[in-house]
């Protein structure tokens, strides 16, 4: 299946007229998961038609408000429209602490129940059956997250003539092959589905750091990455005040790119100062040629790998 990630807010701290406050999603199938969640972010939503009924996870970089004061609102809207599934959300720590003063003193209700995971640490923080959710402590001016989705490794291609020639009929024994499983004939012989398989095929990775200035170890964090989002607040001459505010540049974002030896880079969070993204975008491609900058309701597919 395709990954589609959604640019709802790219904007730093101060939404504009173009840019509302910081929210990726990503659309795998049926699941959405939501990388921070700003002000807004059911609006934008609903102008990219993404639902509101889908199997979720929400990952929060850190607590600053541009990041979080969306998903009040948003668990709302989701009562409202009368949603069932569980939603799940990750984020440091402090954040059931966030959402409970927020439903208490707001007073509303849920039609659905709210799994809250605290992060404490770096690792492996969600683990599903075809992707795993890996966090790294990251350089803000409070304990913030960067954030790698990592697909598992896929079966190889299957070889029909190699099934043939092992006597494996048709059907479910096929099947149960090219999804990886071990299958028994009739006579009793065990058969490792690698026999019918070619390689094992590499998962998409997409890293998304978060508010952070450059830190020791994203290259590793981010190492052959098909897409990196990063936080390139202000423009190189701003270096100074990046550094004071906890953000980065696009020099430092390409930088960290090409030492990840990531595919393509995508410049995001970005300062209410810049109307025109051009200087942002021409920094970031002089060291790293496949840099874009984001917009909202920009849109990229990630076709599976063959």
């Amino acid at each position: 299946m395709s990954l589609r990630i959604i640019f709802l807010g790219t904007s730093g701290a101060i939404p504009t007229v173009e840019r509302s406050l910081p929210a990726t999603a990503v659309q795998r199938g049926r699941e959405m998961l939501m990388f921070d969640c700003g002000e807004g972010v059911q609006r934008q939503m609903v102008k990219a038609k993404v639902g509101f009924h889908r199997r979720t996870k929400i990952f929060l970089s850190h607590l600053h408000g541009d990041h979080v004061l969306g998903l009040p609102g948003l668990l709302q809207t989701m009562a409202l429209m009368d949603r069932k599934l569980k939603l799940e959300v990750f984020g440091p720590e402090g954040t059931r602490a966030f959402l409970e003063c927020v439903r208490e003193s707001l007073q509303f209700g849920l039609t659905f129940p709210v799994e809250i995971n605290e992060i404490l640490d770096a690792g492996r923080v969600c683990d599903e059956p075809e992707y795993s959710i890996e966090a790294a402590k990251s350089n803000h001016v409070m304990t913030s997250f960067a954030y790698a989705f990592v697909e598992k490794p896929r079966p190889g291609k299957f070889h029909p003539e190699k099934a043939r020639s092992l006597g494996i009929p048709e059907g479910e024994l096929w099947s149960k092959l090219q999804h990886g499983e071990t299958v028994t004939l009739a006579d009793g012989k065990m058969v490792k589905p690698e026999v019918a398989l070619g390689t094992a095929r590499r998962g998409r990775k997409i890293v998304f750091s978060g508010d952070t200035r450059p830190f020791r170890g994203f290259a590793e964090f981010a190492a052959g990455a098909d897409l990196v989002v990063h936080d390139s607040t202000f423009d190189d001459a701003l270096g100074d005040k990046a550094d004071e505010d906890g953000h980065s540049t696009p020099s430092q974002a390409a930088q960290l790119a090409k030492a990840s030896k990531a595919k393509k880079l995508v410049l995001t969070h970005i300062s209410a100062r810049y109307i025109d993204s051009s200087l942002l975008l021409e920094q970031g491609k002089a060291i790293f040629a496949e840099t874009i900058v984001a917009n909202d309701f920009m849109v990229l597919e990630l076709p599976l790998k063959e």
